[in-house]
């Protein structure tokens, strides 16, 4: 999960550089269509009758919701700030972890909802509703994230059946279907700059699918999703050094509320493994 966020910030520096020339219906697909050629040696050896029919719904649900959320993002990035960008979508792992709960009956201890609280809190902190105009930008990602939320909700349930790197192809090619009505109607000629760069946001981001997709596979995702938080903080440091966006004090503020949730959550856990497995090797026979 911390190897996916680094690399989805990069893809945010790249897509942040890119502008908003190109629709964003458009510049998503282009994007999809690049990860299909990427994933091209999987898809030769994919064993498709690995691929359960009765799954192939959620296939299509996770790939139309993901490819609105993506659509959204792009429109997101190319308007307001990347910090700005990353604390509305923490956001998404709030609906997850609740979705995660109620759906799939996950256990969630004290201490996470402690942290996620507190990061929630963080995020109050730095948006500040009621005290700032909310810009088209900001609300195209509020609409983003319950759709990613939905996408990784359906990604946790196919990988109680599927292959990882199965998952990963079908999402891409879903995904592309999805966003191919929009991206027709208002197309636009890209330029070979812009084909460059999103062929290189193509590459970040399903490397950035895969490590999220293995993680949600090996770990509840009450427990994967606040590292997630960890975004900001790149997203902060990219910003200032690469496009000379500095983060006001209400962002730095809320920015330490989410790191010393996920320090203390970090730590309990810690804790905690270390404590069972003492506990397992004091109950082994000798």
């Amino acid at each position: 999960m911390v190897s996916g966020g680094l690399l989805f910030v990069a893809v945010a520096v790249m897509v942040r550089h890119l502008g908003s020339d190109l629709p964003a219906v458009e510049a998503a697909f282009i994007r999809y269509m690049f990860g299909l050629l990427i994933l091209i040696p999987v898809f030769l050896r994919m064993q498709w009758r690995r691929v359960r029919g009765a799954n192939l719904k959620f296939y299509a649900l996770r790939g139309a919701a993901h490819g609105a959320a993506v659509m959204l993002w792009f429109f997101a990035m190319a308007r307001i700030p990347i910090s700005e960008v990353t604390a509305i979508g923490y956001t998404t792992p709030i609906f997850t972890v609740m979705g995660a709960v109620l759906i799939f009956g996950e256990r969630i201890h004290m201490r996470r909802i402690i942290a996620i609280i507190i990061g929630f809190i963080g995020i109050l902190i730095i948006l500040r509703p009621g005290f700032t105009t909310i810009e088209i930008g900001s609300l195209a990602q509020l609409v983003a994230a319950p759709c990613f939320a939905i996408s990784f909700l359906f990604a946790k349930k196919l990988t109680n059946t599927e292959n990882s790197s199965d998952t990963l192809v079908m999402l891409s090619i879903f995904c592309t279907l999805a966003l191919m009505p929009g991206a027709i109607y208002l197309w636009k000629t890209p330029t070979i700059d812009e084909l460059g760069w999103l062929a290189l946001v193509a590459v970040f981001a399903t490397a950035g699918h895969y490590a999220i997709t293995k993680s949600i596979a090996n770990a509840p995702l009450t427990i994967t999703q606040p590292f997630s938080f960890l975004q900001l903080i790149w997203a902060i440091i990219f910003g200032y050094l690469i496009f000379d966006e500095v983060p006001d004090l209400w962002v730095c503020i809320g920015a330490a509320i989410i790191v010393a949730a996920i320090s203390y959550m970090s730590h309990r856990e810690a804790v905690a493994s270390r404590q069972q497995k003492l506990q397992s090797s004091s109950s082994m026979p000798t």
